[in-house]
């Protein structure tokens, strides 16, 4: 079974923005539903902890670890899209400052890349790379800390979903996917569940 973890929650005010790689730390209730994670999981059953190497992710394993973040292992490659010139920016900011790219955006959400940044597609390739890296000789639980963007594009490969569709799955903040090994592939059992509606015990 792979546990597939958003972290936790994060300050970047009221107006929605676009974060990316922007480094931020976890916010009070971020470090609340990391701790609750922490209760809620035996993380000493898991051989391996991975988790991205930007602050709020690794923030979020490493409380979950607990005794055991000796396992935590940062791998840069499950860092969230880069969103290049536009990262910091509220919606609003990106539609002003870049009116001609947003509407690019718009028209083609998979390959369109922000100046200096990365597309849906390049992320899927980036992901499906380490993801691969990471499954390859596991025959256990495997537990990851990633961000929205990153679980969405893992949830569309794993469902067959075209990246067009991504945010149709909903990522919230410390929210919890389970996929699990079917066959020769995996299949995904659950999605976007909160640490209080966890009744699972592993």
């Amino acid at each position: 079974m792979i546990y597939l973890l958003r972290h936790g929650e994060i300050e970047h005010g009221e107006e929605k923005r676009f974060v990316g790689q922007v480094d931020l730390p976890l916010n009070e209730k971020g470090l609340q539903q990391a701790c609750v994670w922490r209760q809620k999981l035996k993380t000493g059953l898991f051989e391996k902890i991975y988790s991205s190497d930007l602050s709020r992710a690794r923030q979020t394993a490493l409380i979950i670890a607990g005794d055991h973040n000796g396992k935590v292992q940062s791998r840069p490659a499950l860092r969230e899209i880069n969103l290049g010139a536009w990262e910091g920016l509220s919606v609003a900011e990106a539609q002003a400052r870049f009116p001609e790219d947003w509407q690019r955006r718009e028209k083609d959400l998979v390959t369109f890349r922000p100046p200096g940044g990365e597309s849906f597609t390049d992320l899927a390739v980036r992901i499906e790379a380490v993801f691969n890296q990471i499954v390859q000789g596991h025959k256990g639980d495997i537990f990851i800390v990633a961000h929205a963007g990153v679980n969405r594009v893992i949830l569309c490969r794993v469902l067959g979903m075209d990246l067009a569709n991504l945010f149709r799955l909903g990522q919230d903040y410390g929210a919890m996917n389970l996929i699990e090994r079917y066959k020769d592939d995996w299949r995904v059992v659950a999605m976007n569940i909160s640490a209080d509606q966890w009744v699972l015990q592993i």
